[in-house]
């Protein structure tokens, strides 16, 4: 079965609504021998004479009547797919945005990021899912459209890429543990109970390796599978719970911070999307408000 040429909608279209070949080929800018063939054309496909003569002018079929409403929403729908996408009016917006994260993001940096929403776009809403792994697939498949973190060998490398702050760990107690007195040392600070965190059930941290290098070895008295629950148990207990600083702010409310006794990386948390996304004016505002909120700056993305 050949391909049916579409052009001929919109010529269709024209001479239905002028019915005549003239007045149609001046409307579409072509010669009147050139209209009449493409009339001859649309005849051949649909198998209808569509306008037939009726004294000094023409006349549409019954087929022709029944295909001019159709036929003119059709075009229209294909003009406004063809047309550059509208202003962007964010108080009219209605969508739902999916969103990605590990955990402690949201409670560090939800509420400003929902109020900023409501707002600017209060018929937006934001769904927030938790991120237990680092594949790219929901992203790919478009069931996430954006997602924090940081950036790993298993990122697909067609994901687009925007840095939004430098974390690095901390030691945290419940206030009047002992290490909330006096100068933590490596001694101290490994000598102490601590809390794991690991997704996987490792329980290796990057504050082991440097611990390592000084013949020290912290004691994990307990392995969990992420940072909140961490910070639940050093609360309620002696234990130590090594977390992000920026990632867990509100999380530490009423608790004991301290730098870590021995050097550590820093890293950088990002944000993540797929280049389908790029364009889309809601999506990019979107990840300026992420932005913004994370890093108190505004750029284009």
């Amino acid at each position: 079965m050949s391909t049916p040429d579409f052009n001929l909608l919109l010529t269709l279209d024209v001479l239905l609504a002028e019915g005549s070949v003239a007045r149609a080929a001046r409307r579409l800018r072509l010669s009147p021998s050139a209209m009449s063939r493409a009339l001859a054309r649309l005849r051949e496909t649909t198998g209808d004479p569509l306008l037939v003569r009726a004294g000094r002018g023409l006349v549409p079929t019954p087929r022709a009547m029944e295909l001019r409403e159709q036929v003119g929403q059709l075009v229209q729908d294909a003009e406004a797919v063809l047309r550059p996408a509208k202003k962007l009016r964010l108080k009219q917006l209605a969508r739902t945005f999916t969103l990605r994260t590990r955990e402690g993001f949201v409670e560090n940096f939800g509420p400003a990021l929902l109020a900023r929403i409501a707002a600017e776009a209060p018929g937006v809403r934001l769904c927030f899912v938790q991120k237990l792994d680092k594949d790219s697939t929901p992203l790919r498949d478009g069931i996430v459209d954006l997602e924090t973190g940081v950036v790993g060998k298993a990122a697909a490398p067609e994901l687009r890429v925007q840095a939004l702050f430098r974390d690095r760990f901390i030691g945290v107690v419940r206030m009047g543990h002992a290490l909330a007195k006096g100068e933590v040392t490596p001694a101290r600070y490994a000598a102490e109970k601590h809390i794991g965190v690991s997704r996987r059930g490792l329980g290796a941290e990057p504050v082991d390796e440097a611990l390592a290098s000084l013949a020290l070895e912290r004691n994990i008295a307990t392995l969990v599978g992420g940072f909140s629950t961490a910070l639940a148990l050093a609360r309620a207990s002696d234990l130590v719970a090594t977390v992000p600083e920026r990632h867990t702010g509100n999380l530490r409310d009423g608790m004991h911070s301290f730098a870590l006794p021995v050097a550590t990386p820093q890293f950088t948390v990002s944000l993540l999307w797929h280049p389908r996304q790029d364009a889309d004016p809601a999506h990019r505002w979107l990840r300026g408000c992420v932005r913004e909120v994370c890093t108190g700056q505004s750029a284009d993305s």
